[in-house]
């Protein structure tokens, strides 16, 4: 009768990775050599090995939820202009930065034209939940109903709507610039109807409400669309002249002044 076939013995960082301690696995040696320097007891030894894995953890946690977040790329609230608008409520933009209304279920809407900040604020609200540690979703509107209305069967659309549903944020940028069919909207009101006081939207927009209608047409949801959203939210409203105008005036003067 053969002998069994001998086994291999896994190596030490085989076995750490093998138990999620992939921290440790990988730095292994020189975890190892400090431990044997400093001396450290068997209790310092494991708390550091925790310190190490809960850190790594947290990082490789944070670098998920940005991918997921795919919030692109964004100015810091530090480079904001707060006196360029003619109007906007600071103390609001704070309680949203500070995401109080993330634990109600609460909404965002920032109303403005364009250039004047609305997205800015917006993805720093998403990338402050993201630091937190909930789960974000970015996406503009055109996007988020091409994506819903794309799909071939009502499976794969269950899915998707889901996929919209399950974050703790959903931020829905540029509601305003594109004008939808009745499905789209319906669609939308889906996705709106199912966080309904149980998950957050950020949202901007370059229309009052009142002009909603007009990127809805003939939609017979609109109304209750609007109602979901303002029902439990802060709307912050922004007026002023726009940033990119100004810079691309300051640009071109700067040409003129050195041909």
């Amino acid at each position: 009768m053969a002998s069994p076939a001998p086994t291999t013995t896994p190596t030490l960082s085989d076995a750490l990775r093998a138990l999620g301690l992939r921290r440790t696995a990988e730095d292994l040696a020189d975890f190892l050599a400090r431990a044997t320097r400093s001396r450290w007891s068997p209790a310092v030894l494991l708390e550091e090995l925790v310190r190490a894995e809960a850190q790594d953890r947290a990082r490789r946690s944070l670098e998920r939820r940005l991918a997921h977040a795919r919030l692109g790329r964004f100015k810091p609230m530090a480079d904001f202009e707060w006196s360029w608008p003619k109007s906007l409520d600071r103390d609001a933009v704070e309680r949203a930065l500070a995401l109080g209304f993330l634990a109600s279920g609460s909404n965002v809407i920032l109303a403005a034209a364009q250039g004047l900040g609305k997205t800015m604020i917006a993805k720093n609200v998403a990338h402050q939940a993201v630091l937190q540690g909930h789960s974000v979703l970015c996406v503009t509107a055109a996007d988020l109903v091409l994506d819903l209305g794309g799909q071939e069967t009502a499976r794969a659309l269950e899915r998707r709507l889901r996929h919209y549903v399950e974050p703790r944020l959903l931020a829905v940028d540029e509601v305003g610039y594109v004008t939808y069919d009745n499905r789209a909207a319906d669609l939308l009101f889906q996705v709106v109807s199912r966080r309904y006081e149980h998950r957050s939207i950020l949202l901007t927009t370059n229309l009052a409400f009142k002009d909603w209608g007009t990127i809805f047409p003939n939609a017979a949801c609109v109304t209750a669309l609007i109602d979901r959203l303002t029902h439990h939210a802060e709307i912050i409203t922004i007026t002023g002249e726009s940033y990119r105008r100004r810079e691309a005036e300051a640009a071109q003067k700067a040409r003129r002044a050195n041909p």
